[in-house]
């Protein structure tokens, strides 16, 4: 991804400057998307950075507790439903 991010950063000005563009306006518009692609670049660092923090934090609790029956098992025992006879 940041290759792409470097490439267009190269090729946008080119591309401004081949249609007529000002050399100033090219290296401005330079400038403003390596701005926009490192603000991205550290927010998506910060973000993957607490995703593992949290996939952690999960495993550690999964580790910690007891293993459970699924959901709706029965643990055994008598259960007066409907059929059973009442004493």
């Amino acid at each position: 991804m940041v290759r792409w991010a470097a490439f267009s950063c190269v090729l946008v000005p080119v591309v401004l400057v081949g249609y007529g563009t000002s050399l100033a306006g090219a290296a401005g518009a330079a400038l403003g998307l390596a701005a926009v692609t490192g603000v991205c670049r550290v927010l998506l660092r910060q973000s993957e950075r607490g995703a593992a923090r949290a996939r952690a934090e999960r495993r550690r609790a999964a580790a910690g507790r007891p293993s459970r029956a699924a959901p709706g098992a029965r643990r055994g025992g008598r259960h007066a439903g409907p059929s059973a006879p009442v004493d």
